[in-house]
């Protein structure tokens, strides 16, 4: 991200530590041999860096990375292990920020990591040095230079964007809670037709852009730009702004990217805006790309400020990140800095960090962006100001009406791996029901020959030591009663009169073998449709086992908006809690 001020001032201070970061590169290429390939002016490959000189042991580097710039990533690292074959070897794996962070921290040994935004450098050094008493980012002027950049945006639909007074009206952080807290939707502004204001941005604790929007929330709310302070956060003013913002939410996740697509997919119904990233935006205004898209897709940048995801280059200050390595993470870094892959950037949508490239087609109005924009950037606040906003945000985000569907049938007490399936499971439930608030609701169904509610949804907080209990006491016998039980707990959910996010999580490890519905009957039912699908209950499946109906299961799950998962008694507590990461 980028120190506060107006853009141009931003810009300014970038170009200086680019400039400054061009001179350490002039003199590491005097050390470095064995020169790749020239500039392709097609952008092709080639470049315009050097590899380490070859050895017996060639050099292996794992590279953490944020999966906004996967397309990019992917393209640049199979030139440069082309070229570097013998020398270096790059394995990039992408992950959402947050996700990526927390597995740094738990013992997870990357070499190189580059997560969509500074913030996380400033997270990760505090809890490094909690945990460790050291840090593992050196933060210096050059140490961790950005790749690229791209302006975090709220990607509406050009029809709705237009009914706020785009573009010639700026729109704002405050245009959005009013919108979101409007009893009367888009008939407010003259378009019944579209049904409610439904907002979406990812999880704060898993990825860059969901952060980003509640510290962007936090500081409209107090129409400040910079200096935010945790009393700010802490104020009536600020909590009651968040609420309103978030009170539209959908539902929430750890993926920028998926929750763009899905958007792009699903159309109006399903999602009205969605906070991402401009390059996003680009992407789903590109008809190879989108050849369906209902409307052309634009980039709001809120009036009262945003952040540039500026994705840094950290080469880890850790015992396993030996010299040879530091050296190779070197000559890689300044590969993706050199002017073809920053060339190839832009082809995907993001702004080169090499200010001597110019910004061009694709970022441009034609795919519903503004490469002036924003007018406005803020501030990256300190990390306790960061952890206060988390903290606040976990209190005002919309909560969750969840049903828990277990498959308690004989075959669950099977073990794969030398692990029980149904002690495996419970885990995996208790696990899920730990990630939940007090003031979630949360209820309990098992199923075999019949179903039973073991526990109706209800608030959790007075009852979370009673549900994890009636977990741990939940055995296996009878068949397997999965179709019914689906439809019954989804009819259910529907009666239910609160303004909460609702979902269900459902495990089976087999066929079913019992039910009177069919498999066609139900997927009618649930599927989700209308200018509000996307408010529809959500079915997260898991197909426990490869006993398990995962076609039935995926086709349920994908009607509904939600997801399908492969579990297994060895992954099922990870699948839990990736499918609590949309809450």
């Amino acid at each position: 991200m980028v120190t506060s001020g107006d853009a141009r001032g931003a810009r300014l201070r970038l170009l200086l530590r680019v400039l400054s970061f061009m001179l350490v590169l002039l003199a590491l290429a005097s050390c470095d041999s064995g020169q790749i390939g020239q500039n392709n002016q097609g952008g092709g490959g080639g470049g315009n860096g050097s590899c380490p000189a070859k050895t017996s042991s060639p050099v292996t580097l794992n590279f953490y990375y944020g999966s906004e710039k996967q397309a990019w990533i992917e393209d640049v690292v199979k030139v440069f292990n082309q070229e570097c074959a013998g020398s270096v070897k790059v394995n990039a794996t992408p992950l959402g920020s947050g996700q990526s962070m927390q597995m740094i921290l738990n013992g997870d040994k990357p070499d190189i990591w580059s997560p969509a935004g500074s913030v996380w450098l400033t997270l990760m050094n505090q809890q490094w040095q909690a945990k460790y008493s050291t840090t593992i980012i050196s933060t210096g002027p050059t140490d961790t230079p950005s790749l690229v950049t791209s302006p975090v945006v709220i990607g509406m639909w050009k029809p709705e964007a237009e009914a706020l007074g785009w573009p010639n009206k700026p729109i704002s952080w405050a245009d959005i809670a009013a919108l979101s807290t409007n009893p009367q939707g888009w008939a407010a502004y003259g378009h019944p037709e579209w049904g409610d204001f439904k907002f979406g941005h990812t999880h704060p604790d898993y990825s860059n852009s969901g952060l980003d929007a509640i510290i962007a929330e936090n500081y409209a709310a107090v129409s400040k730009k910079h200096d935010l302070t945790t009393a700010d956060v802490d104020s009536a003013t600020a909590k009651n702004f968040v609420s309103n913002v978030e009170s539209s939410i959908i539902h929430y996740g750890d993926s920028t990217g998926t929750f763009a697509a899905q958007m792009f997919n699903g159309g109006p119904g399903y999602l009205s805006a969605d906070v991402m990233y401009e390059s996003l935006v680009v992407e789903a205004n590109t008809p190879s790309l989108y050849p369906h898209l209902p409307y052309p897709v634009v980039a709001i940048y809120p009036s009262d400020g945003t952040f540039y995801s500026d994705h840094p280059f950290a080469i880890l200050q850790a015992s396993w990140v030996t010299p040879a390595k530091k050296a190779a993470a070197a000559a890689f870094r300044d590969y993706l800095l050199a002017p073809a892959q920053q060339r190839k950037a832009l082809q995907y949508g993001f702004r080169p960090s090499d200010l001597n490239i110019p910004i061009s087609a694709p970022v441009d109005s034609a795919h519903g962006v503004d490469p002036k924009q924003p007018q406005s950037v803020l501030q990256v606040p300190s990390a306790d100001v960061i952890n206060a906003i988390k903290a606040s945000w976990d209190e005002q985000r919309r909560k969750v009406d969840v049903m828990l569907i277990l498959d308690r049938s004989g075959s669950m007490n099977d073990s794969i791996g030398g692990t029980s399936k149904i002690a495996a499971a419970r885990q995996g439930l208790a696990e899920f029901v730990g990630l939940l608030g007090d003031n979630d609701g949360l209820g309990l169904t098992v199923f075999s020959t019949d179903s039973n509610v073991l526990t109706p949804i209800s608030q959790l907080g007075p009852k979370r030591q009673s549900v994890l209990d009636t977990i741990n006491g939940v055995i296996a016998d009878g068949n397997t009663r999965l179709y019914d039980t689906i439809a019954e707990q989804y009819e259910a959910l529907q009666k239910l009169q609160t303004k909460y996010i609702k979902a269900i999580v459902v495990l089976t490890d087999g066929d079913d073998t019992i039910s009177q519905r069919t498999l066609a009957q139900v997927v009618q039912e649930v599927t989700a449709s209308g200018e509000n699908a996307g408010e529809a209950i959500k079915i997260y499946t898991i197909a426990y086992g490869s006993d398990a109906d995962t076609s039935a299961l995926t086709q349920i799950a994908n009607a509904s908006g939600g997801q399908e998962y492969a579990g297994t008694p060895q992954n099922i507590q990870a699948v839990y809690q990736s499918i609590s990461e949309f809450f």
